[in-house]
C-alpha cells in the first residue's frame, strides 16, 4: 500500500504535466494576414493516467488514476500557450508547471511513522511550423520542434529509526516531435481543429504520440473557447527511472488574440 501510493504521488504529477502542449493550442492565429499576430491561452486537461512508473531503480508499479485523483493531491499548478503567426510561419511555445504532494503513513511505523513525497515537474514544448495548405477558411500546418520535461521527487522521513533522512530522484530530458496542426472552419462562428504528433524516436523517450480534436466557438475577434478530446503516450527510461503511461481525456481552453 505504501509503495502503491508513492507510485501514485509520483504518477499524479506527471499526469497534469502531460497537459502541455493543449487544448488551448486549438484556436489558431488569424490566417489572412501577413503581419504578426498573438495569441495567450490557459487551458485545463480533464485526463486520467494509465501505464507503469519507477524511481531509485524499484520495479515499476502499475498506476491507474481518475481525474479526481490527480486533482486531489495538487498543491500548485501554471498551464498557458503562447503562439506566434505571420502568414504561412507559425511558432509557438507551452509551458507547464505543477506541484503535488502527499503524506504516505508506512506499514509498520519502525523505520519512519510516514513519508512526506513532494513532486514538481515542468514541460516547454516549442515548434516552429509552415502552412501546406493555406486558405481563408482552413489551414494544414507541418510543424517540428521539441519537448523538454524535468521532473524532480522528493522524499522525507518522519519517525522511526530514520527520522529527518531525505532522497530524491528525478530526471531531465528532450523529446525531438513532428506532426501537423489543423484548422476549418464550419461558419464565421464554428470551426474545427486537432493536431498529430510524434516523437522520441529513441533519441530520449521510445517513443511519444500526440493527438487531439476539438470543437471551437469564436465570441468575437480576442476571445474563442474550443472543448474536445485528447490523447497522449510516452515510454521513457533511464537509469532507474521509468515512465510509460497514458493519458486521455476531454480539454477545454480560452484563447486570448492580440
Amino acid at each position: 500500500m505504501m509503495i502503491k501510493k508513492l507510485k501514485t504521488s509520483i504518477s499524479v504529477a506527471a499526469a497534469i504535466l502531460c497537459g502541455g502542449f493543449g487544448a488551448a493550442q486549438a484556436d489558431e492565429m488569424s490566417y489572412a494576414t501577413s503581419d504578426w499576430s498573438f495569441a495567450a491561452a490557459p487551458y485545463l486537461w480533464a485526463a486520467g493516467l494509465e501505464g507503469s512508473t519507477g524511481v531509485f531503480g524499484l520495479p515499476a508499479q502499475d498506476i491507474d488514476l481518475s481525474f479526481g485523483d490527480i486533482w486531489d493531491n495538487l498543491d500548485m499548478a501554471f498551464m498557458a500557450v503562447g503562439e506566434a503567426r505571420n502568414g504561412r510561419m507559425t511558432f509557438g511555445l507551452d509551458f507547464t508547471y505543477v506541484r503535488i504532494s502527499t503524506d504516505i503513513n508506512t506499514p509498520f511505523g519502525i523505520l519512519a511513522n510516514s513519508i512526506d513525497a513532494e513532486v514538481t515537474a515542468m514541460m516547454g514544448t516549442f515548434y516552429g511550423g509552415y502552412s501546406v495548405f493555406y486558405q481563408d477558411n482552413a489551414t494544414v500546418d507541418i510543424i517540428g520542434g521539441g519537448r523538454v520535461w524535468s521532473v524532480d521527487n522528493d522524499f522525507g522521513l518522519r519517525g522511526g529509526l530514520l527520522d529527518g533522512r531525505k532522497a530524491s530522484d528525478g530526471d531531465t530530458w528532450v523529446d525531438p516531435l513532428i506532426g501537423a496542426k489543423f484548422r476549418t472552419d464550419i461558419n464565421d462562428r464554428v470551426y474545427l481543429t486537432g493536431w498529430a504528433m510524434v516523437g522520441g524516436f529513441g533519441l530520449s523517450s521510445d517513443n511519444m504520440w500526440d493527438v487531439m480534436g476539438a470543437v471551437g466557438y469564436k465570441f468575437n475577434d480576442l476571445f474563442s473557447v474550443v472543448v474536445g478530446y485528447r490523447g497522449f503516450g510516452v515510454d521513457y527510461s533511464e537509469d532507474g527511472f521509468v515512465y510509460d503511461v497514458t493519458q486521455k481525456g476531454p480539454v477545454i481552453g480560452g484563447v486570448f488574440k492580440f
